[in-house]
């Protein structure tokens, strides 16, 4: 597997080459973390399509000071965050937009209905405002840093800590109250 820094230089040098690595690489993450925000297949595809588009056309405004997969999650949670907006007839939906039924989606095949405490663990998660939702997704699962996840969402470490405690408490309360 490439590092970053590989698939910059990569990308730099031999653009399609560059690209084949940087898919081989981020694909399959942010299909997953675009699939946990909008939850079915096709809209978690069409996120990653977007995003990877996005990244093509607007590489050469990448400031190498930053790490390049937040970079690259801040661009698919924007696409996410546009994506959930059109399904809800809003021009844009930010990170500080607290609608209840933001997150309020049907699920397709990516939650096994048979499994009891994964579907609660999902709807405990998309009952989270966007903030919480997102720090918990890209901390939990993606397992990025506090300083990644705060140049994704255009915050700081200590509210992206205070974000993802408080998503934690309120994960564990809606399953404790909905088992």
């Amino acid at each position: 597997m490439h590092d970053d820094r590989d698939i910059i230089k990569a990308i730099r040098r031999q653009p399609e080459q560059g690209f084949r690595q940087l898919l081989q690489r981020y694909q399959q993450p942010v299909y997953w973390y675009a699939r946990r925000m909008v939850v079915s297949h096709a809209d978690a595809q069409d996120v990653m399509q977007e995003t990877f588009i996005r990244v093509f056309r607007s590489f050469g405004q990448y400031d190498e000071r930053q790490p390049f997969n937040a970079w690259l999650y801040r661009i698919a949670t924007n696409e996410a965050l546009r994506l959930l907006g059109k399904r809800k007839g809003v021009a844009e939906l930010s990170l500080d937009d607290t609608s209840d039924d933001l997150f309020d989606l049907k699920a397709d095949e990516y939650v096994d209905y048979g499994n009891v405490e994964a579907v609660q663990l999902q709807k405990a998660i998309l009952a989270l405002p966007a903030k919480q939702q997102i720090a918990f997704n890209l901390r939990y699962y993606d397992e990025l840093s506090y300083e990644a996840i705060a140049q994704i969402t255009d915050s700081t470490e200590a509210n992206v800590k205070a974000n993802y405690h408080y998503a934690k408490e309120k994960i564990v309360n809606y399953l404790k109250t909905n088992d």
